[in-house]
């Protein structure tokens, strides 16, 4: 579904600018200098992730009656929202793994770690289980992981500093609000 698809994409892309896993980009960037290695290990690191993420919110999504998944997305989507409102730090031990992995290896390493329990791997869940389309959010929210620290990857700390960050976040936080609202009064997402 095309619809799940472009949702999950903008969500994520927007969601991305400036958390932790786009910071973390930019220090692999930074300290290795070899783009292709790190942008491969960046997809290859979200896949694994958004897809478990994905299957978790398929999973969910079976199991729920529809009053309560309608509250359940309402209440996570405004969450998530709202989170986004909060400044990602990059944590010290997701940076950690960059010893004799190779640069494509710490990248996985380090971005997979980065991103469990992360807004993007969160909104993966709760876009997959709102949609019931796994292939359409995981592609969607890999796409938008990708959107987002591809250029930070190529381009350094130049282009993070050039960005509005508070109002790319606030962009995402209000689409996350809505996305919510209308789960939460039965609209048509």
């Amino acid at each position: 579904m095309i619809h799940a698809f472009l949702i999950s994409t903008g969500a994520v892309a927007l969601a991305e600018i400036g958390d932790k896993t786009q910071l973390l980009s930019l220090l692999l960037a930074a300290r290795y200098r070899k783009p292709v290695p790190i942008i491969l290990g960046v997809l290859a690191a979200t896949l694994v992730n958004h897809a478990g993420a994905g299957a978790l919110g398929a999973w969910l999504g079976s199991l729920l009656t529809p009053t309560l998944m309608r509250w359940a997305l309402a209440v996570s989507f405004i969450g998530m929202g709202l989170w986004i409102l909060v400044p990602d730090k990059l944590d010290d031990e997701a940076n950690a793994n960059r010893t004799h992995l190779g640069v494509f290896g710490a990248t996985v390493v380090a971005f997979f770690l980065a991103e469990m329990g992360d807004k993007t791997q969160i909104a993966t869940v709760a876009l997959a289980a709102r949609f019931h389309d796994f292939f359409g959010v995981v592609a969607g929210t890999t796409l938008g992981m990708m959107i987002a620290n591809v250029p930070a990857i190529l381009l350094g700390d130049r282009f993070a500093h050039r960005l509005p960050t508070k109002l790319v976040h606030g962009i995402a936080a209000v689409l996350f609000v809505v996305l919510g609202t209308m789960a939460l009064f039965g609209g048509g997402l």
